[in-house]
C-alpha cells in the first residue's frame, strides 16, 4: 500500500458442508455429475413444496462455531433472500439474515462477525465465446448444485495487506479441514472466498467505500485480485474521483478487473422471515457434542511444534497453517530412520517450499514427485553426514522433477562427501591460492571474506564438501600461514 493509505479488507468465506443431502431436501449433492440429476421439487422451487431443514448441517455448522470461538445465540432463523436470477428457481435463497447460528468469534487476529447457514445456487455455465451461441447470448444452468448446505463465514475489516488476506484464508481453510465438515476444495467450489475491500488515509478510523470482490477459485487469485483493486482504489483517489460501491470480477490471465454490478444493499434483496422453517434452537447437548468433537486445531499444532518439536515460529506455523505441508512433514516423520523432526521440518519448509515454488506446485507438495518419505531418507543421510547440505539440495532438485530414492540418487551422481581428509585439504590449499585476496582479508580479520573460498571449495568438489570441515580447515591453513 503506498504511503498515506491503508487497505481495509474484509473476507466473506462459503463453505459447503460434507453432507449426504442437501441443505432442505433429500437430494444428493455433487460434483462432476451429469447436470440436473440430483434435483426434486423442492431444489427446483415447484410450488407447494415444503423445504426440511438438515439436522446434519445444523450439527456441522456448530462444529465451525466452536472452531471459531463463535457465540450460538438460543436460536437462529431462516430467511427468504429476494432476487431474480437464473442460479434460483425459486427466485429466492433461504439464508439467515439479523439472526445468523453464530456471532462474535475470532480465528487467529481475525474477528468473525457472523456464521449462517443457507442453501447454495446452482451453478451457472456460459457457453461459447462471450457467452454466445449461433449469434445469441446463451448460458445454461445445472441445479444439482442448487440446495447444498453453506455456512458463510464472515470477518470483521481486520485484515490489512493482500498477503495477510491470503495466509489468513488459508488459515481457515486448514481449521475448516481439521474439522472434518468439508473437504474445502477451492477447485471444485467447495470453498469460495469474496473479498470487501477499500482504503483509507492511514491512522483512519472511517471505512472508506468498499467493493466487493468475487469468484476467486485459488489463493493466490485471491492476493493478487485484491492486490489489483486496491491499486485501482488507490488510483481513483489520487486522481480526484471517488470509489463507488460495486461487484467486481478479477481476470488472473491478465489482471484485469471487470464490474458484475452494482452493489447491493441489505434493503435491496427484501429480506423476510422465512413461513415454512421452524427457527433453528440447538440444546446444551448438541453444543457440548460439537465443543467435544474439536481435533487439535492449526494454532494449537504450531503452539506444539514450537514448544515440543523445537521449531521456529516461521517454520511452525508454514507446516501448522498450510494443511498440505503439515501432512507432508507428519508422513515424512513417521517414516523416519535416524533424521530428527526438527531438521525434516527444515527441509520441508526451506528447500522443499522452494524448489517446489520454482516448478509452479508450492501448493501441493503431496502430489509431488519427491515423496515424504523420500525427503525424511534425504534429512537423514545429511544428518548422518553421509552427504552434505549441499549435495542434498541437488538430490532434492532430481527428486521434485524426477521422483526415485535418495540414496540411489548420491550413488548414481557421485555426491557421497569427501571422507578422505587429504582430497579435501588439496581442494582447500587451491582454493586459498586461487582466492588470495579473500585469504589475506581474512588473515587480516574479516571473517567475511572465508565466503569466497568456501565457495570456490564448493564449485571444485561439486558441494559434496561438508560446510563446517572445509570452514575449519580454512581457518586453519590460514592461521598456519
Amino acid at each position: 500500500m503506498a504511503e498515506g493509505y491503508e487497505a481495509v479488507i474484509g473476507l466473506e468465506i462459503h463453505v459447503q458442508l460434507s453432507t449426504r443431502t442437501k441443505m432442505f431436501c433429500g437430494c444428493s449433492p455433487s460434483f462432476g455429475d451429469e447436470p440436473n440429476i440430483h434435483t426434486c421439487p423442492v431444489c427446483l422451487g415447484h410450488p407447494g413444496t415444503l423445504p426440511t431443514v438438515n439436522e446434519q448441517a445444523v450439527r456441522y455448522a456448530l462444529v465451525i462455531a466452536a472452531a471459531l470461538e463463535c457465540e450460538v445465540p438460543p436460536s437462529s432463523i431462516f430467511h427468504r433472500k429476494q432476487y431474480f436470477y437464473p442460479d434460483q428457481a425459486k427466485n429466492y435463497q433461504i439464508s439467515q439474515y439479523d439472526e445468523p447460528i453464530a456471532v462474535n468469534g475470532r480465528l487467529g487476529d481475525v474477528r468473525i462477525h457472523r456464521a449462517h447457514l443457507e442453501e447454495d445456487t446452482a451453478k451457472m455455465i456460459h457457453v461459447g465465446e462471450s457467452g454466445r451461441i449461433h449469434g445469441s447470448s446463451s448460458s445454461l444452468v445445472d441445479f444439482n448444485r442448487a440446495g447444498t448446505p453453506l455456512v458463510e463465514i464472515v470477518t470483521e475489516p481486520d485484515l490489512r495487506s493482500a498477503g495477510e488476506a491470503r495466509e489468513w484464508a488459508q488459515l481457515l481453510r486448514t481449521t475448516i479441514r481439521q474439522l472434518a465438515v468439508s473437504d474445502v476444495n477451492m477447485e471444485e467450489g467447495s470453498l469460495r472466498v469474496d473479498a470487501n475491500v477499500s482504503i483509507r488515509p492511514a491512522g483512519s478510523d472511517q471505512l472508506g467505500t468498499k467493493t466487493e470482490l468475487k469468484n476467486m477459485n485459488s489463493f493466490r487469485f485471491l492476493e493478487r485480485g485484491i492486490e489489483a483493486e486496491l491499486v485501482r482504489q488507490r488510483g481513483l483517489i489520487e486522481g480526484g474521483e471517488e470509489v463507488e460501491q460495486d461487484t467486481l470480477h478479477f481476470h488472473p490471465e491478465d489482471g484485469s478487473l471487470i464490474s458484475l454490478r452494482s452493489k447491493e444493499y441489505a434493503h435491496d434483496y427484501r429480506y423476510f422471515p422465512e413461513p415454512d422453517l421452524v427457527p433453528v434452537a440447538p440444546t446444551e447437548e448438541m453444543l457440548t457434542e460439537a465443543r467435544d468433537s474439536l481435533p487439535e486445531l492449526p494454532a494449537h499444532r504450531r503452539e506444539r511444534y514450537v514448544s515440543e518439536v523445537g521449531l521456529s515460529e516461521e517454520a511452525a506455523t508454514t507446516l501448522a497453517f498450510q494443511s498440505e505441508y503439515g501432512e507432508y512433514f507428519e508422513r515424512a516423520v513417521e517414516s523416519a530412520d535416524g533424521a530428527p523432526a526438527k531438521s525434516i521440518a527444515n527441509w520441508v519448509t526451506g528447500e522443499l517450499v522452494a524448489a517446489l515454488r520454482q516448478e509452479g506446485a508450492e501448493d501441493d507438495p503431496l502430489a509431488s514427485k519427491a515423496t515424504p518419505e523420500a525427503v525424511a531418507a534425504l534429512a537423514g543421510l545429511v544428518e548422518a553426514k553421509t552427504i552434505s547440505h549441499g549435495a542434498g539440495k541437488q538430490v532434492l532438485a532430481k527428486l521434485v522433477t524426477e521422483g526415485g530414492d535418495p540414496a540411489e540418487i548420491v550413488e548414481r551422481e557421485g555426491l557421497a562427501q569427501i571422507s578422505d581428509a587429504s582430497e579435501l585439504e588439496g581442494i582447500v590449499d587451491r582454493a586459498i591460492e586461487a582466492e588470495s585476496d579473500a585469504a589475506d582479508q581474512v588473515r587480516q580479520g574479516n571473517e567475511k571474506a572465508i565466503g569466497r573460498i568456501v565457495g570456490a571449495v564448493m564449485k571444485e568438489s561439486k558441494g559434496r564438501a561438508d560446510g563446517g570441515a572445509v570452514t575449519k580447515l580454512i581457518n586453519e591453513r590460514l592461521r598456519r600461514d
